[in-house]
């Protein structure tokens, strides 16, 4: 199949296809006599593998090395579980990141209860004051 193909079957666009065969992540293909490439079932599998690596939002380079996991089947999983534990250890930063981030807004949010015209809107005055260099609601000193 060529490589509109490809993305078709996969959702996976063409540009990112290219990509992760610059990048060694997913197999080149063969070439046709005419120069096209010719994906095969092996291409699509392994787009739908890297798909779902992706949505766990693991990174690239870790994607490949799971990847190369598939075919060495005679090794343990013991690197595999530390990849995955390191991921959980990212996404639990991210997590306590997004939750100081939450009270930041959420404090912000209490400058300004009820409508008011703009001019006097704590939450703007907040923004405002904390472009000047002033602390705020959202960063306190």
């Amino acid at each position: 199949m060529k490589i509109g193909e490809l993305s078709s079957a996969t959702g996976v666009d063409t540009d990112t296809i290219r990509f992760y065969e610059k990048s060694g992540i997913l197999q080149s293909p063969s070439r046709q006599p005419n120069g096209y490439r010719a994906y095969g079932a092996e291409h699509v599998e392994s787009l739908a593998f890297v798909k779902h690596c992706r949505a766990l939002d693991i990174p690239l380079a870790d994607v490949g090395r799971l990847l190369n996991f598939t075919s060495s089947v005679a090794e343990d999983c013991g690197d595999i579980n530390e990849l995955i534990d390191e991921q959980i250890k990212r996404v639990r930063a991210r997590l306590a990141s997004l939750k100081a981030l939450e009270k930041q807004l959420v404090a912000l949010r209490g400058r300004c209860r009820d409508p008011h015209p703009v001019k006097e809107c704590g939450i703007l005055s907040e923004l405002v004051a904390a472009a000047q260099g002033d602390s705020c609601a959202c960063h306190p000193a």
